[in-house]
């Protein structure tokens, strides 16, 4: 939506709740990737595709969401922002049936494309409202609604471990998740932020490049996301092949990376309300590139585990300040969170294969040293999120309530 709908007033309380509504969302949002990765091998099976084209399916998610989440802007426009958050969130719930419904590659890709479509649109509708609380409240709050996406993704992967455990059919899994995902979405959807765009105001294209605001920004997120991807999906193979530790310890590394992620992130705004977003980012850089380092360079199981976890620790509050500079960037934050977006779902799209592709050219060690190099890049390149620091005069109290000026309010 436009920055011009920045103007419209809402009591204190009123956004106050909406901060829980939106961070409830963030929680379902996640909640619906956690259900689905811990079936992908039952789904694999179920389509009776091959790993090498599980992988090629895999690919579709990030495909739809590059090319629908253009469009989250323009729905917003038509339909207001919490009607359109309310549809689009629902949308991504149900979707989580569709993959497991694949008889063959060619559904399972359709599907999949349908999932990531939905999931795209509806991660840049709550980055938009998530930022718009922010700038009301005028304290950050988008580290921690990343925190609630890192926890619900730990709810759903607990409870698809159960449903696999027992050997529950993932299709009844996903349509539980599903129904019950999509009441608790809605029930949400109710306390967020109802934005409407002015009756004279353009809408956005449906189609268009990212601005360049958002390429810078993007940039650092790629940086952030293309560590996070390749130690979320490569730390548990590091240990086992190139230090040679059991399974159990193997496994655990992913689970300490994920925790330290959420942890920090639910953390991660008193951090930022302290020291700013650039000071903020530049420490998580510096903790990421050690940690990068001790991975590259540790002998052993302790110091390969720590550097996995300072790597998490590093890069968990990058994303959500990239999101929140988007937003604050330009006449369109719709559009600028779309276009930061599809950047960072195309480097966690591309981080696992490039590290998998170097590994096999040279070694795991030699992989780790590029995500390191990138883990640096956010030390260099900090200051491009100057855009989420917040000012004082950035939002001003209003009687009964609280008013977020608009760029061109001065």
């Amino acid at each position: 939506m436009s920055s011009d709908s920045t103007a419209t007033v809402f009591g204190t309380a009123q956004v106050k709740r909406a901060r829980y509504a939106i961070a409830a969302v963030f929680t379902v949002h996640g909640a619906v990737t956690g259900s689905f990765a811990t079936r992908v091998p039952w789904i694999q099976e179920h389509s009776g595709v091959s790993a090498g084209q599980l992988g090629l399916a895999l690919a579709f998610p990030a495909i739809g969401a590059s090319l629908a989440m253009p469009l989250a802007g323009r729905i917003s426009h038509r339909f207001g922002a919490r009607n359109a958050l309310r549809g689009l969130l629902a949308l991504w719930t149900l979707a989580l049936v569709l993959p497991s419904l694949a008889p063959n590659l060619l559904t399972l890709c359709a599907g999949l494309f349908v999932y990531g479509a939905s999931a795209g649109m509806s991660d840049v509708a709550m980055n938009a409202l998530g930022v718009e609380v922010e700038n009301r409240l005028d304290r950050s709050i988008m580290s921690g609604l990343h925190g609630m996406w890192s926890a619900g993704a730990l709810i759903g992967s607990a409870a698809g471990t159960v449903a696999a455990h027992i050997g529950a059919d993932a299709r009844l899994h996903h349509l539980l998740a599903a129904l019950t995902l999509t009441a608790l979405g809605l029930l949400a959807c109710q306390g967020v932020l109802d934005l409407r765009s002015e009756a004279d105001e353009e809408p956005p294209p449906r189609f268009t490049l990212p601005p360049k605001s958002a390429l810078v920004i993007g940039a650092i997120g790629f940086c952030a996301v293309f560590a996070e991807g390749a130690s979320m999906d490569w730390s548990a193979v590091y240990l086992r092949d190139v230090i040679d530790s059991s399974a159990g310890l193997a496994a655990a590394s992913t689970t300490a990376f994920a925790l330290m992620m959420t942890v920090a992130r639910l953390a991660g705004d008193r951090i930022v309300d302290r020291f700013g977003a650039v000071r903020s980012v530049r420490a998580g850089g510096v903790l990421a590139t050690a940690g990068g380092v001790l991975v590259v360079l540790s002998p052993g199981v302790v110091g390969v585990l720590c550097g996995f976890g300072l790597i998490g620790l590093g890069v968990a509050v990058v994303v959500p300040l990239a999101f929140a500079a988007a937003g604050r960037s330009g006449p369109n934050p719709s559009q600028a969170i779309a276009g930061v977006a599809t950047i960072t779902y195309t480097s966690g799209l591309v981080a696992p294969s490039a590290i998998g592709s170097l590994a096999e050219a040279t070694s795991l060690v030699v992989s780790f040293g590029l995500v390191t190099v990138l883990a640096f890049g956010l030390v260099l390149g900090a200051g491009v999120l100057r855009g989420a620091e917040r000012k004082v005069a950035d939002s001003v109290p209003v009687p009964g309530g609280v008013v977020a000026k608009s760029p061109s309010e001065g």
